[in-house]
């Protein structure tokens, strides 16, 4: 059941616009509060009054009509919403959204919401597999959006193949398995995790420093999941490209391995897990010119002296902490990270390797192996970091169950 659950509803121009109010009759019956907002070409198909008789709320089409309340409509709707459901979503809407593009009523709303976004494509079978299409959806599922894939069949065309809206009733379905799986994953509430993610910087003069190829996806994937899943996140994080996730107790941006050493030392106490996803420079130069260096007929050499091994200090002061490290190899990944687990004192270690396609630095996905304090190896395929950092939290709650036996 739905009671008390505010959906927003986006309906968008395409014939299967008419199976949208079979969606939204069957979200009220559930015990759902509904809000549509409908496009103009929406409107060509179905009226908004169709939709108003079914939801019970007025339907917004246009951000310039005449307002029905005392406040900014789509700000409202786009707080309000416990869920966002396009039904049908066009490949213009998707399009749209894929590069921030908010020219109505329905993109503005969409683009002002926090809530989780669940599309449900519907569209001729040629345009639905054009690559450009397809890689707009992609970049949508990359930032968290749940696709709804439509079904193969005879189109409104006359073309037979994959793009016909999926069912009422499996649309209905993906919405309340979505709320069940929010609710049954509040299983970190409670628990206070601190997380690493990003690159250190390690200065050599005003303009030049050494540094790594992170990116920071995991570090935050695995603060965003978290967060999702009730726990209370520290984020700690060198200089990254990424959107701070939202619901964060702290964020606090660092730059050298000792700026993350003491950030880390700060909150250590009040932390019940620590997350090592950071990717953290061994060396930084002996000697800092506070002058730009100048360039010289010779060779320079930078004569580099050892940083603390961050994980390696956490270790010797464990106490009842839980530790995660990881461990990013090019080569001999097993042995590595296993010498890592009993060196630094961690309860597993997560080994990627980063020649394979797929994994590591930049990327969007990462291929994982969760190796514990026992040895026990756990594989995974290629997944979105933010698969692998559910895997991650799930091997955690493991860890944590059995301390408690």
């Amino acid at each position: 059941m739905l009671n008390n659950k505010t959906i927003v509803v986006g309906v968008t121009g395409g014939i299967a616009v008419y199976k949208a109010c079979d969606v939204v009759s069957r979200l009220k019956k559930l015990g759902a509060n509904i809000h549509v907002v409908m496009t103009k070409s929406a409107t060509e198909f179905v009226s908004p009054m169709t939709f108003q008789t079914l939801s019970n709320n007025f339907v917004t089409v246009d951000m310039f009509e005449e307002v029905k309340t005392w406040e900014v409509e789509h700000i409202e709707l786009a707080k309000k919403a416990d869920a966002f459901l396009i039904v049908p979503a066009t490949a213009n809407f998707i399009g749209k959204l894929a590069n921030g593009i908010a020219d109505d009523m329905l993109t503005t709303t969409v683009m002002a919401t926090t809530s989780q976004l669940i599309v449900a494509p519907a569209m001729n079978t040629n345009m639905y597999k054009n690559p450009i299409v397809q890689e707009n959806i992609e970049k949508l599922k990359r930032h968290g959006c749940i696709f709804i894939d439509p079904t193969s069949g005879l189109l409104a065309c006359g073309d037979t193949g994959a793009g016909k809206l999926e069912t009422p009733e499996k649309i209905v379905a993906s919405v309340e398995k979505f709320f069940e799986e929010k609710e049954a994953k509040r299983d970190l509430e409670g628990i206070k995790i601190l997380v690493t993610a990003g690159p250190t910087i390690e200065s050599i003069d005003p303009v030049r420093y050494l540094t790594n190829r992170s990116s920071g996806k995991m570090g935050y994937s695995i603060a965003s999941e978290a967060v999702k899943r009730g726990a209370s996140v520290i984020l700690v994080s060198g200089k990254t490209d990424l959107e701070v996730p939202s619901g964060l107790d702290k964020y606090i941006q660092i730059e050298s391995a000792e700026d993350l050493y003491e950030a880390i030392i700060k909150e250590y106490n009040a932390c019940d897990v620590v997350i090592q996803s950071a990717a953290v420079a061994d060396y930084k130069p002996k000697t800092y010119s506070d002058k730009k260096i100048k360039k010289s007929d010779g060779d320079m050499i930078i004569e580099l002296s050892r940083n603390k091994d961050i994980a390696q200090e956490l270790g010797k002061i464990k106490g009842d902490k839980i530790l995660i490290g990881f461990a990013a190899e090019t080569n001999d990944l097993l042995e590595n990270a296993k010498r890592k687990i009993s060196k630094k004192n961690l309860d597993f270690i997560v080994a990627n390797d980063l020649t394979t396609e797929g994994a590591g630095f930049k990327s969007d996905t990462n291929i994982v192996k969760i190796i514990n304090s026992a040895g026990e190896i756990s594989e995974y395929p290629k997944l979105l970091k933010t698969e692998v950092a559910d895997v991650i939290l799930d091997s955690l709650l493991k860890i944590m169950d059995n301390k408690d036996k």
